[in-house]
């Protein structure tokens, strides 16, 4: 077996699945490269409703610490009516990272085009040499309420939405972006 658990492979693997040990991926013992999450967490007004924030959040909190447990970097870009900031530079993942989401509060607009081209920077930053180990994946935890038509940054090397839409009145905006970006299309557990 290798050092660890691959958290990015184990999740592709488990897709929207309950995890189980047939779903575990482990990271090679020479593995030094870690794999970088970086969550986009969408704060806009929106998302208010009906406990998405909340939700979205405490989703948040659980890949940061998986990503500690794992060895992995994080970082954690929020985005809504006071603009795109950065809560959580790219770096190595701490439990403790997690309470860094509890404060955050909604309100305002959606401006995901500029979360995007900022976690595209951070990306490109970050980029891991090929056949080192690690990965790039963005998380966008989103309920796809905006009008912009965003394009997926290139430099992730995988792409997961949550999508946190309305289950009542939903828009489908989260599965038309994941299938256009061949990305993963997830509804929180």
């Amino acid at each position: 077996m290798g050092s660890g658990i691959h958290w990015v492979r184990t999740l592709m693997s488990k897709g929207p699945q309950r995890l189980a040990p047939s779903h575990l991926r482990h990271q090679p013992a020479n593995a030094s490269v870690p794999s970088l999450h970086l969550i986009a967490l969408d704060t806009s007004g929106s998302m208010r409703a009906g406990g998405r924030l909340a939700k979205a959040k405490g989703y948040a909190a659980r890949l940061i610490e998986q990503a500690a447990r794992a060895g992995d970097h994080v970082a954690l870009l929020c985005f809504g009516g006071q603009g795109v900031e950065l809560l959580l530079p790219p770096g190595p993942a701490r439990a403790a990272g997690s309470a860094r989401v509890r404060p955050v509060g909604g309100g305002g607009g959606t401006p995901l085009s500029a979360c995007l081209a900022e976690a595209e920077r951070l990306l490109r930053n970050a980029q891991r040499p090929r056949g080192m180990g690690g990965t790039n994946c963005l998380w966008l935890l989103t309920d796809g309420r905006t009008l912009e038509q965003p394009v997926a940054p290139a430099a992730a090397g995988h792409i997961v939405v949550v999508d946190f839409d309305d289950r009542l009145r939903p828009i489908g905006r989260c599965a038309a972006w994941a299938e256009r970006w061949r990305a993963e299309h997830r509804l929180p557990a």
